[in-house]
């Protein structure tokens, strides 16, 4: 860990080598006492205490592993979003930004506006020319329901 630590690891964040340092120190510090400073007869390892070391050997290991396969792996360009192109799955999508504006459609004065050409403005929610199915009228009320078509008698 010590080793770990020292070496300048691409990859390898300030705060992980210091860790790597500390830890790695403490251990040396511990096993020197134990070989040389204690003077009890047996002492007990518990495995448990082997588990950070070898936690903090394989995070460092792993962390170095993929900084270097993410600085080796070719970049791929990044394509804007357009409205109507068709669908592509194997094209590469722009990163999702929320605070980008919707793409607005430019104002166009000489435009017909809704209302002025002189057809009748289909009811919001209506679908327009639908064959086969005979006008319905929309009365106001968001919450009036079509009229069934007229059977003729016989």
């Amino acid at each position: 860990m010590v080793v770990l630590g020292v070496l300048p690891l691409r990859g390898l964040k300030v705060g992980m080598r210091i860790l790597n340092l500390v830890i790695g120190l403490g251990f040396a510090g511990y096993a020197y006492y134990l070989a040389f400073v204690f003077e009890g007869g047996t002492y007990r390892i518990f495995f448990q205490a082997l588990i950070l070391p070898i936690a903090m050997i394989v995070t460092t290991v792993k962390a170095v592993v993929e900084r270097s396969n993410a600085k080796n792996a070719p970049q791929q360009p990044v394509t804007p979003y357009t409205p109507h192109a068709p669908y592509n799955p194997n094209a590469p999508q722009a990163p999702y930004n929320p605070n980008a504006a919707a793409p607005q459609a430019a104002f166009n004065p000489n435009a017909p506006q809704a209302g002025q050409s002189g057809q009748p403005v289909a009811p919001q929610g209506a679908v327009p020319n639908q064959p086969g199915a005979p006008a319905q009228p929309v009365a106001d009320n968001p919450y009036a329901q079509p009229q069934p078509p007229q059977q003729p008698a016989g």
